[in-house]
């Protein structure tokens, strides 16, 4: 509904009186206009029937008496006032536990600039319905507000653009309070002597270790515990947290349910390295699983993803397990059962760019998971850094504005106010399943570890923190003061839990110290070779999946310029011309078939950044969607194929956090060029190279990266093979570049059934989609397997003179130039696989040729690039001989940004393998 007003029409309100505030009625009169159900009933008799005098028709009629025009503006400036404070009253809340710049005001809030005075105090104004009352004196109005809104709480939600959620945001903050009631109290009570005695356990046993403390920030501990709860009674089955080091090691002790005596155990080094394979990592990166469990006795499974200390990058992975677990969890019940909850610091959330790539995927069909309760352990201050070093914005938290999140400012000493905010978090979660933030203003006791002396550079800020007492210290004696609860109760409940933390540690005293052990032996690479998974189909499976193709729902027009290729993709199976994206989706079908479900994700990896996949089609006239091979059949898995927002980090950082949730899927990530991976770099060394190194975490991610140097330039030439090479070790991960569709099709369906998982990253074809010479006949697929190393054709072994290694598209060149100018002394061997590197096979191919053949590698990229500088050294070791590399020469760039000049250094590059 629109108001009949038009913005051409709109008053003046100059001359009412609102000053400064003008912004706010002008606001009002906006969304009136938009829709005059989205402001309150005195905005919209103000903006239908009162203007000001000097825009109003002469005569009687309509007119407003001069004393209810008078009333009529006053109301509305009543009004203005409350929807100031709405916008504006976080900005004087009584957030900072360290005081500090609190009490400066805002001018804006002056009940003089709405055109009120002491006179109007006691008089009695219509507010429709404000702090559910009908009419109320101006005090009352000015005491409800600062109540609602400057006291402990800052609250931020007028940013949001529906209505709806801005009014179920208002109704519950302008509430009237209820307090906790004694149990609650205790309950509160209890966290916090968790927390803190937890911290100076460590802090006194452990003098000079890093812990990175939540000493000053507490309430962490208590804000989890309330939104667990609040989980626990809306039955959310169970809660993934994601979270940096500061403050982790008590969240698993006190939410997570680690044991102390592991955590000490950790401290004291006990743990016995030949115990585990792999070199480990600092305690206070490594994530857990454990039941949380309320003081009443109910529970929720909950879980903290291992992260590294690049902050904010476990925000989207976990995402990433949660949307696996909720995927999984499909059962026509409730939508999102599982709770996603991030806990940042401030520096990182206003610093850290993956920060809003991890928020601006809430609302993403491919990404969504039901909404986040983000929470900011504001420390005030980063390593050294000050908010006004660190932030061009007022907030920490301003960046969430961008997606509507409503935002929650509160003291971190006041309790009971972040248990009231925690519950309205999760309530707001659970109403309209998008994220929120709760941003805890806390302070930090120690510097940034507990080695640093933070007075250096913060040296005032530290002297009040010296000077205040904990968290737990002020509540205890607040409750107190009050006669809420007595004495004994307070001590009784910190004795037993010293008691609990005395008796692991002596437990841990106990242990034997550790010899030093021996080194582990890394895992031999042919030894990480997965066993060999049937991974041939029927040629009936074959042509079940080739049929859905076309097999579109009545009334559906495909475009005209997609149908020939999926008609032509029936008509391959016949002529032996199958060609890559065929074979991928003869791959994807068949795994569908066997149960096993499929997730694609990348920019534009739905029709396919070469237009080559057309995994949806768009009906022409419509616009409707229709995915082919969800219509393989009812019992076959699901397959999700998603367009990724426009990001590398957080979108790997996803699909590898869903990949370990669901190890029973094939889960496939697609650069849109092979380059444009290294703006996920931090992902791939961080987790996807070393995961299982450092926590035992194994993932069958698989990374898609369309590579080969075609005269595109630098930046969509090269997957940069030699950094994942360089990163293989420990059989860690597969990295192939296949030849092949067919050998494509079978690395696939290898990666998905096979039993031992680790991540796949395949350098994909560009110019080889639809080269004739690239294809394969349906008989690949219907036997055989994934091949390692393709040998030589060649027949005639004895007359070889030269031996060609390669890998990827570079082979069709030079077999190109061996036909043409017929040359038989030289054989062009292609490695598939490059880690782990196929020693026995190579090797076997190697030995078929007279030993004095010259043995060459050849690839596109530089010498300095591409895989030569690792299998440089294992092929020399194989031949027994030197081994040349034929490659272009070594550069600071992966290919020239001339066409002209690609296509002549190709030409040398061929020419130059074989004299």
């Amino acid at each position: 509904m629109v108001a009949s007003r038009s913005r051409a029409e709109q008053p003046g309100f100059d001359g009412l009186g609102f000053g400064i505030n003008e912004w706010l009625v002008d606001e009002q009169y906006e969304r009136y206009l938009r829709d005059p159900g989205s402001v309150e009933v005195t905005w919209r008799e103000f903006f239908g029937s009162s203007v000001p005098a000097a825009r109003r028709p002469t005569g009687g009629e309509g007119l407003v008496g001069e004393i209810g025009q008078d009333a009529a503006v006053r109301a509305v400036r009543v009004a203005a006032l409350i929807d100031a404070y709405r916008v504006r009253g976080h900005l004087v809340a009584e957030t900072d536990p360290l005081g500090a710049g609190r009490g400066a005001g805002d001018a804006e809030l002056d009940v003089a600039t709405f055109g009120l005075g002491e006179g109007d105090l006691d008089t009695e104004f219509v507010v429709d319905g404000f702090a559910g009352r009908a009419a109320m004196t101006l005090r009352e109005v000015l005491a409800a507000l600062r109540e609602f809104y400057c006291g402990s709480v800052g609250s931020e939600y007028m940013h949001i653009h529906s209505s709806r959620e801005r009014r179920w945001v208002q109704q519950r903050v302008e509430s009237p309070r209820v307090g906790p009631d004694v149990g609650e109290q205790l309950q509160i009570l209890y966290r916090l002597g968790a927390a803190e005695a937890f911290e100076t356990f460590l802090q006194t046993k452990y003098v000079g270790h890093k812990r990175y403390s939540l000493e000053g920030g507490e309430a962490a501990v208590v804000l989890l515990d309330a939104l667990l709860v609040r989980a626990i009674g809306q039955g959310v089955g169970e809660a993934v947290i994601g979270m940096a080091h500061r403050g982790r090691l008590n969240v698993l002790a006190n939410i997570i349910g680690k044991s102390y005596a592991e955590i000490f155990g950790e401290f004291e080094d006990a743990a016995d390295a030949r115990s585990v394979q792999g070199s480990g990592d600092v305690k206070y990166h490594l994530g857990a699983e454990g039941t949380y469990r309320a003081l009443d006795g109910r529970s929720i499974a909950v879980c903290v993803v291992a992260n590294p200390s690049h902050l904010e990058l476990v925000g989207p992975v976990a995402q990433g397990v949660v949307r696996a677990k909720q995927d999984g969890a499909a059962d026509g019940g409730e939508a999102f059962p599982v709770l996603p909850i991030a806990v940042h610091g401030d520096a990182a959330f206003a610093g850290q760019g993956v920060v809003f790539e991890t928020l601006n995927m809430s609302q993403l069909p491919g990404y969504r998971t039901g909404g986040t309760v983000h929470i900011v352990i504001n420390n005030q201050l980063g390593f050294t850094t000050l908010p006004a070093n660190g932030r061009s914005s007022a907030y920490a938290t301003d960046v969430a504005r961008t997606v509507q999140a409503p935002i929650f400012h509160v003291n971190a000493d006041d309790p009971e106010a972040v248990v009231r905010v925690a519950r309205l978090a999760f309530d707001y979660r659970q109403a309209f399943h998008k994220d929120v933030v709760v941003d805890l203003i806390c302070y930090r006791r120690h510097g940034h570890s507990e080695v640093d002396d933070p007075s250096i550079t913060q040296p005032a800020m530290y002297d009040r923190i010296d000077a205040r007492a904990s968290v737990r210290g002020l509540y205890a004696e607040a409750l107190l003061r009050r006669g809420d609860i007595a004495e004994r109760q307070v001590e009784g409940a910190l004795r037993d839990y010293k008691g609990h933390l005395e008796r692991a540690f002596t437990q841990t005293r106990g242990l034997p110290v550790p010899s030093s052990p021996k080194p582990v032996n890394p895992v031999d690479a042919q030894q990480a070779v997965a066993p060999g998974a049937a991974t041939a189909i029927t040629e009936a499976a074959a042509r079940h999946v080739i049929a859905s193709q076309t097999a579109v729902p009545g009334g559906f027009t495909v475009h005209a310029r997609v149908l020939p290729q999926l008609q032509r993709r029936t008509t391959m199976l016949d002529t032996g011309t199958i060609d890559w994206a065929t074979a991928e989706t003869l791959a994807i079908g068949s795994l569908l078939l066997d149960g096993v479900a499929v997730r694609l994700a990348g920019q534009d990896s739905r029709r396919g950044t070469f237009g080559q996949r057309h995994a949806v089609l768009s009906d022409r006239r419509t616009g409707a969607e229709h995915t082919p091979l969800s219509s393989v059949g009812s019992v076959a898995a699901g397959f999700a194929p998603y367009d990724s927002m426009l990001s590398e980090l957080g979108a790997l950082g996803f699909e590898y956090g869903y990949s370990l949730a669901r190890p029973d899927a094939l889960v496939l990530w697609e650069a849109q060029f092979g380059d444009f991976a290294n703006g996920a770099q931090a992902v791939i060394d961080e987790y996807i190279a070393s995961s299982e190194q450092k926590w035992g975490q194994r993932s069958g991610v698989t990374l898609l990266l369309p590579h080969g140097l075609e005269g595109q330039g630098p930046d969509h030439s090269s997957g940069r093979i030699e950094r994942f090479l360089q990163l293989c070790a420990q059989g860690n991960m597969t990295v192939a570049m296949p030849s092949l569709p067919g050998n494509y099709f079978h690395l696939l369906r290898q990666q998905a059934l096979s039993e031992r998982r680790r991540p796949l990253v395949v350098f994909t074809p560009k110019s080889m989609l639809r080269s004739k010479a690239a294809t394969s006949g349906l008989t690949e697929l219907t036997t055989g397997a994934f091949r390692a190393v393709i040998p030589d054709e060649a027949a005639d072994t004895a007359g070889i003179r030269r031996v060609l290694v390669c890998s990827g598209k570079v082979f069709y060149d030079l077999d190109a130039h061996r036909r043409s100018a017929g040359l038989s002394d030289t054989a062009i061997v292609r490695v598939e696989r490059l880690y782990p590197f196929p020693t026995e096979e190579l090797g076997a191919e190697l030995a078929r040729f007279p030993a004095g053949a010259e043995v060459r590698w050849v690839q596109e990229e530089p010498e300095n690039q591409g895989a030569w500088s690792f299998v440089g050294p294992r092929m020399h070791r194989l031949a027994g001989r030197p081994v040349a590399c034929v490659s272009r020469p070594r550069a600071s760039a992966p290919a020239v940004g001339s066409a002209r000049r690609h296509v002549g250094e190709q030409k040398d590059l061929v020419l130059s393998a074989f004299h």
